[in-house]
Order: C-alpha cells, then sequence, then structure tokens
C-alpha cells in the first residue's frame, strides 16, 4: 500500500519539511502519494490537486508533490499565483534535483529537498503575513491503490 511506503521516521521528515517550508510563507505545500498513475503523473496531479481543494487557496500559492511510487513516477505542480512568480525552468529544476537522490534510491530525501527548495521560493515571492492561516493540512495524502 502507498501508505507503507515511506517508514514512520521518513513520513516524519516529510512532514516536518513541508512545516519547515511553509514556516516563512503564505504558501501550501502538499504531498501526494498514490502506488499506480494510469494517466500522465502530470495529468494526475492536476486531478489531485483539485480533489484535495489546493486550488481554494487564497493566493493561488499551493504546490503538490504527487508520486506514484510502484510506477516510479511523479510530478509537481504549483497554482497559477506560484506559476506566474517563479521562474519558467523552476520546477523542471527542482524535479532534476529529486530525481537524483530518487535514482541513488533516496526517494524521501529526495522529496523533502524539492519540497525544502519550493518553500524558498514560496518564501521569496510569498512572504509570511501576521493574519496567514494554514490553508491545507500538512500531513501526507494517500491515494488509490489499483493499477
Amino acid at each position: 500500500m502507498a501508505k507503507d511506503f515511506f517508514s514512520k521516521v521518513e513520513q516524519e521528515q516529510i512532514v516536518n519539511s513541508i512545516k519547515a517550508a511553509e514556516k516563512n510563507t503564505s504558501g501550501e505545500v502538499q504531498v501526494h502519494v498514490e502506488e499506480y498513475c494510469k494517466p500522465a503523473p502530470m495529468e494526475r496531479a492536476k486531478e489531485v490537486f483539485a480533489m484535495i481543494g489546493m486550488h481554494k487557496t487564497a493566493l493561488q500559492n499551493g504546490v503538490l508533490f504527487y508520486l506514484a511510487v510502484k510506477d516510479k513516477k511523479f510530478a509537481i505542480l504549483g497554482d497559477a499565483g506560484i506559476d506566474k512568480a517563479v521562474p519558467t525552468d523552476f520546477w523542471d529544476s527542482i524535479k532534476n534535483q529529486m530525481t537524483v537522490q530518487f535514482k541513488n534510491g533516496h526517494i524521501a530525501a529526495g522529496l523533502c529537498e524539492g519540497i525544502l527548495a519550493a518553500g524558498e521560493q514560496l518564501k521569496a515571492h510569498f512572504p509570511y503575513q501576521n493574519d496567514d492561516t494554514n490553508e491545507l493540512p500538512d500531513e501526507i495524502s494517500f491515494g488509490k491503490t489499483e493499477n
């Protein structure tokens, strides 16, 4: 099952990375893990983005890290607000960083690295405001398991 892919310690590291990435920003980071991905990973990421309500953030500054672990596929999807603010090759550069870690078998570490890199951009473009609220949960969401 997707829920068992990461150990409890790895899950804590990922959640801690989400919290660290969000600490100095109004942006929101989500991680969604499934076993399989029938459509292209970016198409599935768009479905998940809508399904978990990421499009509802006030500043459209959510970032989804989507992983299909058995298929070894992943995508990073930024909402419209963040996509307008970051350089055009930004998500590709994070994906490339993560891929190096993934190829070495360090899935959790690569994911944490990507989350923290996204957090730096979120902080630069969407700094923390005194009235900020955490609009989305920091926990990892797990999805369908059929292939």
